[in-house]
């Protein structure tokens, strides 16, 4: 492959990637916001009781389920 195609693919790609993406930029919904803070929050605890990387996951997955719950219940208290 010649250099002028490589360039040529790669710069279409980055195009096409570029082009993809930009339909998902919008600001994280409530919900997101309280699934990643609960799983860092969960992650730091679950290391911190357990002291094992079963604890941290654990941790992570039970603080995503508690942070998704309680963003969406504060994203349907707004809507009333």
């Amino acid at each position: 492959m010649t250099h002028a195609l490589k360039t040529l693919t790669c710069t279409g790609l980055a195009a096409l990637a570029l082009f993809t993406l930009s339909g998902c930029a919008h600001g994280p919904s409530r919900s997101q916001i309280g699934t990643g803070a609960g799983a860092v929050v969960g992650g730091v605890a679950g290391n911190a009781l357990f002291g094992s990387t079963l604890g941290t996951v654990g941790g992570a997955a039970a603080g995503a389920l508690i942070g998704n719950e309680l963003g969406k219940d504060s994203g349907r208290r707004g809507r009333r």
